[in-house]
């Protein structure tokens, strides 16, 4: 009899030990089927190589700053090496070295009268700067619509912080005057508000979107190149109708769970990124999981109203309670590693640049605009072999007699300044995919 009991002890024992395997291997498996929130970043080369040519940029725009700040376009080394110091942490005689290092951008020479070393900026670098101020003075029409889609992805309130916007006014290519030139100038499409109340801050005001009947629902860029892709592809596109992009970076490890995973994420409806959801009940399981990849499609519309399709974490963050964005961005984005890549080049790390994947190959960017021509043009001059500068140095010294370089020297066009006479690079005379 305790035999019998025995057995049945154990018998039981080991149902309940298969039916706990069991549930838990189905459960195993439903999670495996899922994107992991977690993600360990891979890098990616061609966009980290981008970035290292953008360290030497960042720090080229902040010398800019301090000598067109100086009457004449011009001051001391010494002084340029305080004030770097002071206002941007340059290191000791860092900002020195900087300038001897890209001599076409910069120009070090005696003075004549105070015998020491003085900089200005060269022939090339002022018209540089001359060919972006034209260019975003150009495109104010578009820079004004894309203020306008940038507003409404703010839904319901189509608000945003005027502060907010100004910081990240050169990602969206708006000059700097945009309130003026922008904001003031369309009655019809902006409101300016301002705060109210004796504790109220001067610096709190407000950009929002006027209401129009008239004017269409915004399409998101997503929704673009799907309209392209079913075009291209036919009936054997129907599968992309909420799919999105994705090209994963060199050595991303993609298993067999991982693979069904995206495949089912692509295939799940979502609301654009323009639609007031505030009325909806978001209570159920099926609608987190359509916001959660709504918020997907905010940070890829609003990199794509960036002039280079990039910008940085700290940017998007401002932004972020605006627009429902997730409050961990940084682990939000390495879900989705296929469509957004992080790059910490820059500032020891303390810096994240938020790039979309589908807008380059390669480093380069493939929609090339007039504004990201007018930038690349003082790269391509940072990377210019310093031993092609007689001419730079011979046109800046021009411009020591008189008041100023660019009332010494004549205006040249963009060919004058940026082709060669020859195409041996030699120096005569003038420098020169969805997923299914």
């Amino acid at each position: 009899m305790s035999s019998l009991s025995t057995w049945r002890a154990r018998l039981s024992s080991s149902i309940a030990s298969t039916a706990s395997s069991s549930i838990s291997g189905v459960r195993h498996k439903s999670q495996s089927t899922s994107i992991p929130k977690k993600l360990q970043r891979v890098r990616d080369h061609g966009f980290d190589d981008l970035m290292e040519v953008e360290k030497k940029v960042r720090r080229a725009l902040k010398l800019q700053e301090l000598i067109l700040s100086h009457p004449g376009g011009g001051l001391p080394v010494s002084r340029l090496e305080s004030l770097a110091r002071r206002h941007h942490k340059f290191a000791s005689q860092e900002a020195g070295s900087f300038l001897l290092r890209h001599p076409h951008v910069f120009h070090v020479f005696e003075h004549p009268v105070q015998r020491i070393l003085w900089t200005r900026l060269t022939p090339r670098a002022l018209q540089q700067l001359r060919i972006e101020s034209d260019a975003i003075s150009s495109s104010l029409p578009s820079a004004a619509v894309r203020l306008r889609r940038l507003l409404l992805l703010a839904a319901p309130s189509f608000r945003l912080r005027l502060e907010h916007i100004r910081l990240a006014r050169t990602e969206f290519g708006l000059p700097e005057d945009f309130e003026q030139s922008i904001v003031l100038a369309h009655p019809s499409l902006f409101r300016l508000l301002s705060p109210s109340g004796p504790d109220a801050e001067p610096r709190l005001k407000f950009v929002e979107a006027v209401p129009n009947s008239d004017d269409p629902f915004p399409i998101a860029a997503v929704e673009i190149a799907r309209e392209r892709e079913y075009r291209a592809r036919g009936s054997d596109a129907q599968d992309a109708r909420f799919a999105f992009p994705i090209q994963f970076p060199p050595g991303f490890k993609i298993g067999k769970y991982y693979r069904v995973a995206v495949w089912k994420w692509q295939r799940l409806p979502y609301w654009s990124p323009y639609e007031d959801v505030s009325s909806y009940d978001l209570r159920t399981l099926e609608a987190r999981r359509r916001m959660e990849k709504r918020a997907v499609a905010t940070i890829h519309e609003f990199l794509s109203l960036t002039v280079e399709r990039r910008t940085t974490l700290e940017r998007i963050a401002h932004f972020r309670q605006a627009m429902g964005m997730p409050s961990k961005l940084k682990e939000f984005l390495l879900q989705h590693q296929g469509i957004f890549y992080i790059s910490t080049r820059g500032n020891q790390g303390k810096l994240h640049t938020v790039f979309l994947r589908e807008a380059y190959k390669k480093g380069q960017l493939l929609e090339e605009n007039d504004v990201y021509l007018a930038r690349k043009r003082l790269r391509e001059l940072l990377l210019m072999s310093p031993q092609k500068v007689n001419f730079d140095r011979m046109l800046t010294s021009l411009g020591r007699e008189g008041e100023g370089f660019h009332h010494s020297v004549p205006a040249m066009n963009t060919k004058e300044f940026f082709q060669d006479e020859d195409d041996s690079g030699s120096d005569s005379g003038v420098e020169s995919q969805f997923i299914e």
